[in-house]
């Protein structure tokens, strides 16, 4: 039902004041039933009026108070509890129960069917109390210290303040069987959970300050577009010249460059001369032949090499791709080199 509905009676610090009572054409009979059941002094009810009456005179009564819940709570803060072995001991000098009650402001039969509650004063100063006392005292002992913490628990108590003068609670208007002489009564079907889950949940926790956002300062990214900047480990390599698309040498090798290298290696290997010069060589004299009487260290022990006049003719060694073309045989690239005499020459000589 829209808060607009609730009479001026269920807004927040507003004081008592008889309650409004919508009834529809037709009376219910269970409504009927209850009036008779609790009213001492016997009235007509043969109209919607004379119901309407009856109801409105019987909850706006001093006495009509109703009780919604009961919580079970501590005494003292934790740390002040007294310990004992016997969980009996320490339940009786430790707890206590807060019965929470509450008057009706409001009886709608006919757009929501409901009918709805609002706190005394005695039970919001009693939770008020405990809220300061010692629920904001255990909360602050279990939590570490900052710099705001004292205004946090401050804000969380007006926050309560404010909350639990703001509560109403609302139910199907069949609560009414519950109705009791001089107009007390006591919610039936277990709807005392549904108000103990309504008053908990307005004890908010205290919740620490969210840990700060460090911002780093990172360089902003360069753009490879960015000119004369880079990496100091990264060497800057000088573009290639641009190469116009018909100049570019092809990929396999032209005949007047392989016949201009071949003709170079020819004339490099015919400079160095041949191998059978190398055969003409006078052979060192041994060391090993002189007698024992010379001396051990004489200067004819080392051998010196001939001083030559001439320049020493180097062998001519053939091409690669002269003994490429030759055939495949034991023979093959052995006459330069004065191995043309075969392997089973060699073996009986062995």
């Amino acid at each position: 039902m829209p808060s607009i509905l609730l009479p001026a009676s269920a807004a927040a610090f507003a004081p008592r004041s008889p309650p409004t009572v919508v009834l529809n054409t037709k009376v219910d009979p269970w409504l009927t039933a209850t009036l008779k059941r609790i009213n001492r002094i016997k009235r007509p009810l043969n109209s919607v009026p004379q119901h309407m009456k009856c109801l409105t005179e019987t909850l706006s009564s001093p006495s009509a108070i109703w009780t919604l819940c009961s919580l079970m709570l501590p005494k003292a803060p934790d740390s002040q509890l007294r310990k004992d072995s016997n969980p009996l001991v320490e339940a009786l000098f430790n707890y206590q129960l807060l019965h929470i009650e509450a008057y009706v402001v409001h009886v709608d039969l006919v757009l929501q069917n409901e009918i709805a509650f609002k706190l005394t004063p005695e039970s919001i100063a009693a939770l008020t109390e405990y809220h300061k006392d010692i629920y904001l005292v255990d909360t602050a002992a279990s939590m570490w210290n900052w710099s705001e913490k004292e205004t946090q628990i401050k804000k969380l108590q007006e926050e309560f303040v404010q909350a639990i003068n703001k509560f109403v609670y609302r139910t199907s208007a069949l609560a009414l069987e519950g109705l009791e002489d001089d107009g007390a009564g006591e919610l039936l079907c277990g709807r005392s959970d549904d108000v103990r889950s309504a008053i908990m949940g307005l004890f908010m926790p205290l919740l620490p300050p969210p840990p700060r956002v460090v911002n780093i300062i990172r360089p902003a990214p360069l753009l490879p577009s960015s000119p004369g900047v880079g990496h100091w480990w990264q060497p800057t390599l000088p573009a290639p010249a641009p190469v116009d698309s018909w100049k570019v040498v092809p990929s396999s090798p032209s005949t007047t460059a392989a016949a201009t290298t071949a003709d170079s290696q020819v004339a490099i290997w015919a400079s160095m001369g041949g191998f059978d010069n190398m055969q003409n060589l006078p052979s060192p004299t041994p060391s090993y032949s002189q007698p024992f009487s010379q001396p051990y260290c004489t200067a004819s022990n080392f051998y010196s090499a001939p001083q030559s006049t001439a320049p020493l003719a180097i062998p001519q060694l053939p091409l690669p791709s002269l003994i490429a073309q030759q055939q495949c045989s034991t023979s093959a690239g052995l006459g330069g080199f004065g191995w043309e005499r075969g392997y089973h020459e060699y073996a009986t000589t062995i």
